[in-house]
């Protein structure tokens, strides 16, 4: 089921390719102003064949992905989307946004006009062309499902109030990047304090269970931080470890196997 605006029909460059939706549309033809200005926003169900792939866009646009999985690429550079991913294109930004497989690709969007727009957006760290992770999902769905309920109740305050509403978004996304940016430092730390107990110790180490002990760590928790600073998983790093050990011990004079 579709729900829309009951004053405005679906622009052309929204996608039909959607199993449900909720969007509203303010004034479609807005004039450039100094002001933040909402043109439209919602949230859409992509379909199993959803797929954007614009050249350009008339207006500022910031996505969220609230379920499911796709792929996004802006100005040439591919990302993987999931549930939090962020990211927003705008004018001369080319962008291709495709659902892969798995549950249904869920997710908002808000699109925008006006000067300061590419300036709060950076202020965000969210420049046209880029996307990232936020750490309070729920946050930034709660502030997109706040926009939609505005900008479908037409009144003589409805274009204000969006406009708040979207400047609101957009400090709940920069916060939302500042605390993502923190949690990253705090993996980063227990990554190497993990791994340099490895390496202090891979010698007598018989289990990953032993490292997480020690450590004080949660063994899935290692596991999913050896897998993204390393591509690669706990014990074969400690296997690699110990091989290499070996190796350099048989090019010493006089070793034998």
């Amino acid at each position: 089921m579709v729900s829309n605006s009951a004053t405005s029909q679906p622009p052309e460059f929204l996608s039909k390719q959607v199993t449900a939706a909720s969007r509203f549309y303010l004034d479609l033809r807005p004039r450039q102003t100094q002001q933040l200005t909402v043109v439209c926003g919602g949230s859409e169900t992509c379909a199993p064949d959803f797929v954007i792939d614009r050249k350009t866009f008339p207006y500022w646009s910031i996505e969220f992905v609230a379920a499911g999985s796709g792929e996004l690429t802006l100005a040439g550079k591919r990302f993987d989307l999931g549930a939090g991913s962020v990211f927003s294109y705008g004018p001369r930004v080319p962008h291709k946004i495709r659902r892969t497989e798995g549950p249904p690709l869920v997710k908002y969007f808000v699109d925008f006009i006006g000067a300061p727009s590419v300036r709060l957006l950076r202020a965000v760290g969210l420049e046209p062309g880029s996307a990232w992770q936020v750490a309070a999902g729920s946050d930034v769905r709660g502030a997109f499902d706040s926009l939609i309920r505005l900008g479908l109740h037409r009144d003589a305050w409805t274009e204000r109030t969006c406009a708040l509403q979207l400047e609101l978004l957009l400090n709940i996304i920069g916060r939302s990047r500042q605390a993502a940016a923190a949690s990253d430092h705090r993996a980063r730390l227990t990554f190497e304090r993990v791994r340099q107990h490895i390496d202090n110790h891979f010698f007598s180490i018989t289990s990953v269970q032993e490292v997480t002990e020690a450590c004080h760590v949660d063994s899935s928790h290692v596991s999913r931080l050896f897998r993204r600073f390393l591509s690669e998983p706990p014990l074969r790093y400690l296997q690699r470890r110990r091989m290499q050990w070996a190796a350099d011990r048989l090019q010493e004079s006089g070793r034998l196997v």
